[in-house]
């Protein structure tokens, strides 16, 4: 799960002050003098409809534009801006109004930025006075509030800081609830608390104190006091719902529930990080900068859950086709990977990879999360080069079903694979190289921060190293990272025995893991179960206990997570058993030469029923079913012999979650309009309906 807070409120800036503009600002205060006091003491006009979030605007090529954004015509929309801009590039209010429609239609931010640069060099006044006089006030006021929050994007802190302070130099507003943001982002956590704490001591503004208290929710969490954090989420909530209740709605902020599940996290809360998802997935909230469906997935993963993480996956592409144009490309990285990462589970390593460069190469804006572009980076590259040796892998299992000279190819494109991993692994090292990001990553759920999930982060000792990742660890469990639950830290001391090749310090290590992991981290026990099967069973001690031992821990590990075998390149004991036919002959040499089984007659029966059954059965030490895999139908081109077949056949279902998860709901990962499990007559209506019902 993705342990990145977000910003309380959705929409821009320039939409988040509206509200206050609607009260204050009216175009028509013609008659007002110049002064610098504030808009008080401009004299105001009675409510109009709304354009841009104002009243009062009454240009009529501003009002079409709106107009046709109201009524969804977005082409429209941007073609009337853009012949206004043609006829009046001299007018701020037409390159605002461009701006907003790159905005808010296309999520284009570079080209909304450089219209609102354009407005800004049209009007950049510095009192109250000279913008009344002008007769662009509204222009310019929703200028200097969109480019506050469009440099906040972009990742530039200071000037969304500046332009804030211009805003209320010159319309005497507060704009103090707004500034703790930027100031989180720019770690100065300090000042985002006093800015946070002044807000509350003065306001009594229910927005104004709900966004405090989520400043005060993620400084806090920064501070590494989650207690005091998750007070602070929940005060942010209540101000909602006090809000909301005014409002007669019933809806909670969507940000707010998905920080109060990060934070219930960090606690290892997990029946309550659920909640508070499960509430936040309850509507479809398009100017949400989170999606809680990507949070829910990882949460199923971790736990084991597969077919609910499939299902939240068909979900998550339902919420993500109906977000806000703006909020797909400041999120459309966390899409991809979480993608990638389930059909790394479930067998997909090319399709995992592709999603993986797809983030790579089309970053997130992380100016609405915690984390920062290197973060996001390097979490790309860690599952980009892991995908790309599960297809090295994969393609190792194929050469296994052939005749060892007709390898040639498949050879060479396993090599590519092998090669695209080393790169890509050597990527992510030189950007996880920073000392503290890698202490703090080590946190179970670690606080802001692009959090890689707990059975994935020991891939993180093999890119750097076992003996520095051991340093780091320790400094780590020094400064209190592992005190709600040492686990944790036994499992990243497993995996570091493991890659030194110490059979009996893996063997202490796992065993204290496993008794002190919390049961709900399913994938990270079995991860830990695998390392300690595969010590019991290469122990100098190898006794008839600890081969049993070793059985039931394999067991574990396959039936929890099936991939972990080709994930760490361990070897499966199986004991193959025949009836000696030619085809079983066949299939059980070609299962031998497997690298994800070692032929071993203590090992874990291996079945293949007789020749009309076409099946291969692994069962646990018990007899009961670890993996059964039936011929599966073939086209009548291929030339290969059913033994072949079902022997990749056998290591594909065995060695993944096996799921068939078609080309079209692949594609529809990258941005296609296929929808998981839908109809092709389902409507947007229907869909959504659908993902509120669960």
């Amino acid at each position: 799960m993705s342990s990145t807070l977000q910003i309380t409120r959705r929409l821009p800036v320039q939409l988040r002050l509206m509200w206050a503009a609607l009260v204050l600002v009216v175009s028509a205060a013609t008659h007002a003098q110049e002064n610098d006091g504030g808009l008080d003491a401009v004299e105001l006009r009675g409510a109009q409809r709304l354009c841009f979030g104002m009243s009062g605007i009454s240009q009529a090529e501003a009002l079409a534009v709106c107009d046709a954004l109201a009524l969804g015509q977005n082409v429209k929309a941007r073609e009337l801006a853009q012949q206004w801009v043609a006829a009046q590039p001299e007018s701020p209010a037409a390159q605002f109004a461009l701006a907003e429609v790159l905005f808010r239609v296309e999520g284009n931010l570079p080209r909304a930025l450089f219209h609102l640069n354009q407005a800004e060099a049209l009007t950049n006044y510095t009192s109250l006075g000279r913008a009344l006089e002008s007769g662009n006030l509204e222009w310019h006021y929703l200028t200097l509030s969109q480019l506050s929050y469009a440099h906040q994007l972009i990742g530039n802190q200071a000037r969304s800081l500046e332009y804030l302070d211009l805003i209320s130099q010159v319309y005497g507003q507060d704009t103090e609830s707004f500034r703790g943001w930027p100031l989180i982002k720019m770690k100065r956590y300090d000042e985002a608390r006093a800015s946070a704490e002044k807000v509350l001591s003065v306001s009594d503004n229910p927005r104004d104190r709900s966004r405090a208290w989520n400043t005060l929710c993620a400084v806090e969490l920064a501070d590494l006091r989650p207690n005091e954090s998750l007070i602070a989420c929940e005060n942010a909530m209540n101000e909602d719902s006090d809000l909301a209740a005014a409002q007669a709605n019933e809806d909670l902020d969507t940000v707010h529930l998905l920080n109060a599940a990060e934070v219930s996290l960090n606690l290892l809360r997990f029946e309550e990080a659920e909640d508070y998802l499960n509430r936040a997935s309850r509507q479809l909230d398009p100017d949400s900068v989170g999606n809680p469906w990507i949070y829910k997935l990882y949460l199923y993963m971790n736990q084991g859950r597969f077919d609910m993480a499939r299902e939240a996956l068909n979900n998550m592409l339902v919420w993500r086709d109906n977000q806000a144009p703006l909020v797909g490309v400041m999120n459309r990285a966390d899409h991809f990977m979480v993608s990638a990462v389930f059909l790394t589970l479930s067998g997909y390593a090319d399709d995992a990879a592709r999603l993986t460069q797809a983030a790579l190469n089309q970053p997130d804006r992380t100016g609405s999360y915690t984390a920062d572009e290197a973060q996001k980076d390097s979490y790309s590259a860690l599952v980009n080069s892991l995908a790309h040796q599960m297809r090295y892998e994969r393609l190792r299992e194929e050469m296994a079903t052939r005749p060892r000279l007709s390898n040639a190819r498949l050879w060479i494109e396993a090599q590519a694979a092998r090669f695209r991993a080393w790169r890509a692994a050597r990527h992510a090292a030189s950007l996880f190289a920073d000392e503290e990001t890698l202490i703090n990553r080590m946190r179970p759920y670690a606080p802001l921060d692009v959090h890689i999930p707990e059975w994935l982060e020991p891939e993180l000792i093999r890119l750097i190293g076992p003996g520095v990742m051991l340093r780091v660890l320790d400094s780590a469990a020094a400064q209190g990272a592992f005190t709600l639950n040492e686990g944790y830290y036994f499992a990243y001391r497993t995996e570091i025995a493991a890659l030194q090749n110490r059979p009996a310090r893996v063997m202490e290590m796992a065993g204290q893991a496993l008794r002190q992991l919390p049961a709900q981290e399913v994938m990270l026990r079995a991860r830990v179960s695998a390392r300690l099967a595969d010590a019991l069973w290469h122990s100098d001690d190898a006794s008839d206990n600890r081969l049993a031992d070793a059985r039931e821990y394999y067991a574990f590990a396959l039936r929890h997570d099936p991939s972990i075998f080709r994930r760490i390149n361990i070897r499966l004991p199986v004991n193959i058993v025949s009836n000696n036919s030619e085809f079983s002959s066949e299939l059980g040499s070609y299962l031998r030469r497997s690298p994800r089984m070692r032929a071993d007659g203590r090992g874990l029966p291996l079945e293949i029923l007789p020749d009309a059954d076409q099946t291969a059965c692994l069962r646990d030490a018990a007899g009961d079913a670890l993996s059964c895999i039936q011929l599966a139908a073939i086209s009548d081109e291929q030339t290969d012999s059913d033994a072949q077949h079902l022997a990749r056949q056998f290591q594909q279902g065995t060695f993944s979650l096996a799921y068939d998860i078609s080309r079209a709901q692949r594609l529809a990962l990258l941005g296609t309009s296929v929808i998981f499990s839908s109809q092709n007559n389902s409507s947007v209506q229907q869909q959504r309906d659908a993902v509120l019902q669960l």
